[in-house]
């Protein structure tokens, strides 16, 4: 699949630029592309220098959490919650604590470094599965909710934005955390209809009502509030967050008596290792995308859809966001190449750029999370894994989309 969209791009795009050459008499677009490869080339290396240092922090504190407990906790406290989502996980399985420490490193925004985290506990649950070339019901359910994206703390959005030069690179955390909580509550409930789930039994109900009650109340509140008021709101609460957290696992930490410093050292290893595997990919989306864009290939399909949009009467600015919620459920390298170009052309404050950061923080690659995480256990039905997964996609993007026209005009 992947194979098919890069080659599509250079495929595309060399069309694109023939039309333009042979019809528009436009003989410079060759030589728009070839300087495309090479600049997108050096920027995937710049943007591999912060990627580097985002993921080594943030492995590092997540391995000082999981050595004080933090994660076993969070397994014991969510057991009746599963018990009741997942009924043929039994109390107590190694699965469940690293379904919650995978939730954890998505809901970190650290999409990278909870795949491997979520393998194994998709491994963990392919031991209980009877039919073993057939996805089980708590197999799709996490596989739906993984794909919903719940991300409570995009920090490698806020690092992308920082690295173009964002004068406040957490300006997308409320956007983010709206539009992430409608992608997963979509998701769950879908699942939920198609798995007949107890969602209204008292357990589920006392684990998620407080929750839905809470965040109707918030957006209550954030409906009185000004656009300005919501920026200055968003970036206030994204980095009080941000900082909140470090200092939770590392006092959390120091009173479980672990060795924060080396248990940071070794987490941050892990990160680094992580890390250095990304680098030709986002080199081969990143090029991929700078060509289509340069062919002006990109340009003609954003025409179209925005001649579309106008013709309806509405508002057309969100589609120059589109490219990232189009690729995003095949590939999150190319979601995060078309991000980076949408914050390179438009302007990393720009309504476009806004909005296509809010779409990466709060979706999530279905096709590819569908392939990765059935692959490595060998499952080849999937069931109704697929549907449920890309109507929490849609949910996500959309809402994305409607929260940024309320919070930047």
């Amino acid at each position: 699949m992947l194979n098919a969209l890069w080659l599509g791009f250079f495929v595309i795009a060399a069309v694109a630029a023939a039309a333009q050459w042979l019809l528009g008499g436009q003989a410079q677009v060759f030589a728009n592309m070839v300087q495309a490869l090479f600049a997108m080339a050096k920027l995937s290396v710049e943007v591999m220098v912060l990627l580097f240092g985002t993921l080594t922090l943030w492995l590092g504190f997540l391995r000082i959490a999981e050595q004080a407990g933090v994660v076993q906790w969070l397994a014991k406290v969510l057991g009746p919650l599963f018990g009741k989502l997942m009924p043929e996980v039994p109390r107590g399985h190694p699965a469940l604590g690293l379904i919650t420490l995978n939730f954890a490193a998505n809901g970190l925004g650290l999409d990278n470094a909870a795949t491997p985290m979520g393998l194994k506990a998709m491994q963990e649950l392919q031991t209980l599965n009877p039919r073993p070339d057939t996805a089980t019901n708590a197999q799709i359910l996490f596989l739906v909710l993984n794909a919903s994206s719940l991300t409570l703390l995009p920090v490698t959005i806020f690092m992308y934005r920082m690295q173009q030069g964002a004068p406040d690179p957490t300006l997308v955390f409320l956007p983010i955390l709206l539009a992430t909580s409608c992608s997963t509550l979509a998701g769950l409930l879908t699942v939920a209809l198609v798995q007949r789930l107890p969602l209204f039994s008292p357990v589920v109900l006392a684990y998620l009502l407080p929750v839905a009650l809470g965040l109707a109340g918030f957006m209550a509140l954030l409906s009185t509030l000004s656009a300005a008021a919501l920026a200055s709101l968003s970036a206030l609460l994204g980095n009080l967050t941000l900082f909140a957290l470090v200092l939770l696992f590392v006092c959390l930490g120091a009173w479980k008596k672990v060795a924060v410093y080396d248990s940071f050292i070794a987490g941050a290893k892990e990160g680094f290792d992580v890390a250095k595997g990304l680098l030709p990919y986002l080199v081969a989306m990143l090029c991929a995308v700078g060509v289509f864009r340069a062919s002006g290939a990109l340009g003609y399909a954003l025409d179209g859809i925005r001649w579309c949009v106008d013709v309806l009467g509405m508002d057309t600015r969100f589609v120059d966001a589109l490219p990232t919620a189009l690729v995003k459920p095949f590939s999150g390298s190319a979601a995060r190449a078309m991000l980076i170009e949408t914050m390179q052309t438009q302007g990393v404050d720009s309504f476009a750029a806004l909005a296509a950061a809010t779409i990466q923080g709060s979706t999530e690659t279905t096709f590819y999370v569908l392939a990765v995480y059935f692959g490595a256990v060998g499952i080849q039905r999937a069931r109704h894994a697929v549907p449920c997964a890309l109507i929490a996609e849609l949910a996500g993007v959309v809402a994305a989309i409607v929260v940024c026209y309320r919070f930047f005009g």
